[in-house]
């Protein structure tokens, strides 16, 4: 080989290893930027509104931060998800607009997008008002059995050994961090495998576990908490290893895996989210186990279908003290059903509805809905979020904070979409070491 090919397989590898961790984690997630800015903001400062009060967006074309001939500029308004109730041109002068909206009058999110065509490419720029998000009431209903469900569940997975294996990383250690592959059974046969890092040094520490938003990955580990003095696990959920080629994830997620949330549907026995609920539990089982762990101070992390499963397994075994969840997805996902927006996976939507609107679905889903879980959850907790996110709306995922009852902190920054600041990566961080280390 030579070292030309070298390096850029090196090269390769690192861009991979970032962007996975993007992915895993959303405070390292790059800001999104474009070529053509296109700001969108509602005219309050923090774009929240009473019912029925008008809305003024503010829109602003530029490249530079100066304004740029554009074709083609074009805008709309609607419920986030529905149809546009208000569209056409837009006509920029020096850059600037305005846009004016009549209020919504049910609690909720109205958001207006703009697209500006430069060079023939066309760019995209949102702003989202919020109209009294803490009275969103969730549409998805609690099953008469919910309890019993997920306690048949959890004793099932109880009878099954644990059977760890733990492979020590020297090569990735650090003088600060012990760092391991690890692996155990969880039900139906599977296991869960992940990236166990452990600070060295005398004494018992806290610990995270840490839970991955949805698509099909590898894992390196969290090195910077367990320097910051606290085990880190990180898991999968997919009963596959954590460290394979590139390639058999990219496979996976094209083939065998993908669309996975939708899997069995049908059935709420053999969803298949139940194994990767109850293996979120046999992660903290793994953890407790652990000589390191200091017995009692134990958080859970996540954003995305991470958050969603930060809030489910923190509401289901009550050795998770604290919780950090970002933009929750599996949240009120029978919205689309009743005329809003839903959460992600939106199994609901578009052309899915003819799909998967029936009853044993709908029925499922009720056990596994991040609301229903939201309804017992008795952990204190720390959310953060924004208004503009296509993937996870926010009218889902208010749907859900505002059913919690257990303490709660939450960091909103309305301009963020599917992605984070790092600042609210920090905050999250900061909150977990602050509770767990008292």
């Amino acid at each position: 080989m030579t070292f030309s090919s070298f390096n850029t397989k090196k090269l390769q590898s690192t861009l991979l290893l970032l962007f996975c961790l993007s992915l895993i984690n959303p405070s390292l997630g790059q800001i999104p930027k474009q070529y053509l800015d296109i700001s969108v903001s509602p005219d309050h400062q923090d774009w929240t509104y009473r019912l029925g009060e008008k809305v003024e967006f503010v829109v602003s074309v530029t490249q530079s931060g100066r304004a740029v001939p554009v074709e083609n500029v074009r805008f709309f308004v609607q419920e986030e998800k529905m149809n546009p109730i208000k569209e056409g041109p837009l006509q920029l002068k020096e850059g600037k607009a305005m846009i004016s909206a009549e209020g919504m009058e049910k609690p909720g999110f109205l958001r207006c997008e703009v697209f500006a065509t430069v060079d023939g490419k066309e760019y995209r720029g949102l702003g989202t008002a919020a109209f009294e998000p803490e009275m969103i009431k969730p549409t998805t209903k609690m099953p008469e059995d919910f309890d019993a469900f997920w306690s048949a569940g959890k004793e099932e997975l109880a009878k099954v050994p644990m059977d760890p294996k733990m492979i020590h990383q020297p090569e990735r250690s650090t003088e600060q961090v012990d760092v391991y592959h690890v692996n155990f059974q969880n039900i139906k046969n599977s296991r869960i495998y992940g990236v166990l890092t452990v600070p060295k040094g005398e004494g018992k520490f806290p610990a995270i576990l840490q839970v991955p938003g949805a698509g099909i990955r590898p894992y390196s580990g969290d090195l910077g908490k367990a320097a910051r003095g606290a085990i880190t696990l990180q898991i999968g959920i997919h009963g596959i290893p954590i460290d394979l080629a590139p390639e058999v994830y990219s496979n996976l997620a094209s083939g065998g895996l993908n669309g996975y949330w939708n899997f069995n549907l049908s059935d709420k026995d053999i969803y298949y989210y139940k194994r990767v609920y109850l293996g979120c539990i046999r992660a903290v089982d793994f953890l407790v186990t652990l000589p390191q762990f200091d017995g009692q101070n134990l958080g859970i992390q996540g954003g995305s279908q991470g958050g969603a499963l930060a809030i489910i397994t923190a509401a289901l075994d009550p050795r998770i003290k604290f919780l950090s969840s970002m933009y929750p997805a599996l949240s009120d996902m029978t919205g689309y059903l009743n005329g809003r927006a839903g959460g992600w996976p939106h199994i609901f939507a578009g052309n899915n509805l003819a799909y998967y609107n029936y009853p044993e679905a709908i029925e499922t889903l009720s056990y596994y809905d991040v609301v229903n879980f939201a309804r017992i959850l008795k952990t204190p907790g720390f959310y953060s979020w924004g208004f503009n996110d296509d993937t996870c709306p926010p009218t889902s995922f208010y749907s859900a904070f505002n059913e919690i009852r257990a303490p709660k902190e939450v960091f909103v920054v309305p301009e963020t979409g599917h992605w984070t600041y790092p600042e609210q990566g920090k905050k999250s961080e900061d909150y977990l070491f602050e509770k767990l280390k008292k």
